[in-house]
């Protein structure tokens, strides 16, 4: 494990993500079905409803909203809005699912010396946004100090002006 000054919580991996949602069988089914997470045992003790799902080395935990009617509808869908990010093995067999499944979706390309990554964005039952990329072809390359934080504003600059994107809907 790395010396604590580089890991000052001694993390080791995320564990899973919460995500308040409407209707938890509806995730589940789409967490499922178009993600390939299975269900795994939930501590009894929890007064309120929810589900655990687990795939990829990460949990998925669903919690049901006290007020379904009042959590907002996200229609739009943002790539720079928040996701959780999954990488695939084959981005057209993702596109051909996404399509056979009819559900919408935004592709878009980014550039990066030389190497283009492409990415696909849609919407879970709630409105929260999964990204699938093929990402993995980027190195990962550390920044430190100021370096890192003037790349940093400079890469969200470009990144705001760089990647392409196209808006794919299903017609009902």
């Amino acid at each position: 494990m790395k010396d604590s000054v580089g890991n000052p919580l001694h993390l080791k991996s995320v564990n899973h993500i919460s995500l308040i949602c409407r209707s938890v069988e509806e995730s589940m089914a789409f967490y499922q079905d178009v993600l390939g997470f299975f269900p795994i045992r939930r501590p009894g003790s929890f007064d309120f409803d929810g589900a655990w799902l687990f795939g990829y080395g990460i949990g998925i935990h669903l919690l049901e909203a006290e007020n379904p009617e009042k959590l907002p509808r996200k229609k739009e869908i943002n790539p720079k809005d928040n996701h959780i990010s999954f990488q695939c093995e084959s981005m057209g067999a993702v596109e051909k699912k996404l399509k056979d499944m009819e559900i919408a979706y935004v592709r878009a390309t980014v550039e990066e010396g030389g190497i283009q990554v492409d990415q696909l964005f849609f919407h879970d039952p709630d409105g929260f946004m999964i990204e699938i990329c093929n990402c993995d072809s980027l190195p990962v390359i550390p920044l430190a100090g100021e370096l890192a934080r003037s790349c940093s504003r400079l890469n969200l600059q470009t990144m705001q002006n760089q990647p392409q994107q196209q808006i794919h809907k299903m017609v009902q």
